[in-house]
């Protein structure tokens, strides 16, 4: 283990995971990521070396087969998966979030039907909110759910869907207005369907479409679509807890685990960023010395370890505040609004220390340059964290006139 980055009050089973899971990225993501990202190639004897160690059910409870792992656990195993690569992280990420969602807010049917399967990586998840026109706006949802006899047909178009073809099973929010009088607010006329699929790409099942990878700057490897339903007809025991109207607080469970691993995934890559900043700067010399002898270097490398530890310690901070109970979107906000914004700093001063050879596709950094952006808008953007951790303080430092 590094010097950065320690986690304190961790249980002899925590240590041995991650132990594991570093391992795992040393021997088996860091050696061929580049590569494979330069392909856009699909990773998947990683895919299957981590179903062998059990991650796709580290927090599924026993119960279902999964190891029972808290989200502290989780975050800690993402941080060492984005150290290696990012879009590896991304592979598991929807799969927890709908898993989470299953255990918080299923019917014990959907529970019994699909975490066990869920567990081993047997089904895989992915979730899906947003739609090509309204980005952060979620309560802007076109797509809808009409109640047909014992079914519901969809319509509409969704993007942004992480796994959008390697996944069977998606977790989609529509608006849905039965039981729900007109002017009901637009929250409060949300439902998330449960959406089983074929994996790959065209017409999957009748009435859903995944159209084909979006071509992206970064996060390569992991298939990120579009969905589109045309009269998809999904049974009535599919809408996630039983109940309509409930889908926007469910979906927003999900993301605040989302936005703590997001905040890993921050952790992770600006590790990595360091890790090789820092290396480089004692194998380069200019004017007879090693750069890391350079004052302006160790300046850099100061400031980016400062970074990588701070982003660390906010990170766990709201990680073992969901797992004990609390809210924590304040939490989650703070850790990744600061996990992206400094992994974006301590990418682009590892590549400054790398100079010219940064620029190469021959070195890691130029990998991680593309990928780090992605984390600014991932989960919410930098701006609607700011408008959340707002809200909350408001909410916490009431004024008492």
């Amino acid at each position: 283990m590094t010097r950065l980055a320690q986690t304190a009050g961790l249980t002899d089973i925590q240590r041995e995971i991650l132990s594991t899971v570093r391992d795992f990225v040393d021997k088996e993501i860091l050696p061929v990521a580049t590569e494979l990202e330069h392909r856009d190639e699909y990773p998947q004897a990683i895919v299957d070396g981590l179903k062998e160690l059990g991650l796709f059910g580290l927090m599924i409870p026993e119960e279902y087969g999964g190891l029972g792992e808290s989200l502290l656990t989780y975050a800690l195993c993402v941080e060492e998966i984005a150290r290696g690569w990012m879009s590896v992280s991304g592979i598991i990420n929807t799969h927890f979030i709908v898993a989470y969602m299953l255990k918080q807010h299923g019917t014990q049917e959907q529970k019994d039907h699909f975490l066990p399967r869920m567990a081993t990586g047997e089904v895989r998840g992915a979730f899906s909110m947003s739609e090509p026109g309204l980005g952060s706006d979620v309560s802007a949802i076109t797509s809808k759910a009409v109640k047909d006899g014992e079914e519901y047909v969809l319509n509409g178009q969704k993007m942004w869907l992480t796994n959008g073809g390697s996944s069977t099973l998606v977790a989609v929010l529509v608006r849905s207005d039965e039981g729900h009088p007109e002017g009901t607010a637009p929250h409060k006329s949300m439902t998330t369907f449960l959406v089983e699929k074929e994996p790959g790409f065209g017409e999957v099942r009748p009435g859903l479409t995944i159209p084909g990878k979006i071509d992206k700057m970064g996060y390569k490897g992991v298939d990120t679509t579009e969905l589109i339903m045309d009269g998809l007809r999904i049974p009535a025991n599919r809408v996630l807890g039983g109940a309509t109207g409930r889908g926007f607080y469910q979906m927003m469970d999900g993301v605040e685990v989302g936005r703590v691993n997001v905040a890993a995934r921050g952790c992770g890559v600006a590790q990595r960023a360091f890790e090789l900043g820092v290396s480089y700067a004692q194998q380069r010399h200019t004017f007879g010395k090693p750069i890391a002898q350079h004052q302006a270097i160790q300046f850099k490398l100061a400031e980016m370890a400062t970074k990588v530890e701070a982003a660390h310690a906010m990170m766990v901070n709201a990680a073992r505040k969901k797992d004990s109970g609390e809210r924590n979107d304040l939490e989650a906000g703070m850790a990744k609004y600061l996990a992206s914004e400094y992994c974006k700093e301590v990418v682009e001063d590892a590549f400054r220390i790398h100079g010219g050879y940064g620029f190469s596709k021959e070195y890691e950094i130029e990998r991680l340059y593309r990928e780090a952006p992605m984390l600014l808008i991932g989960e919410g953007t930098a701006e609607i964290q700011k408008m959340i951790i707002g809200r909350r303080l408001l909410e916490e430092y009431r004024f008492q006139g």
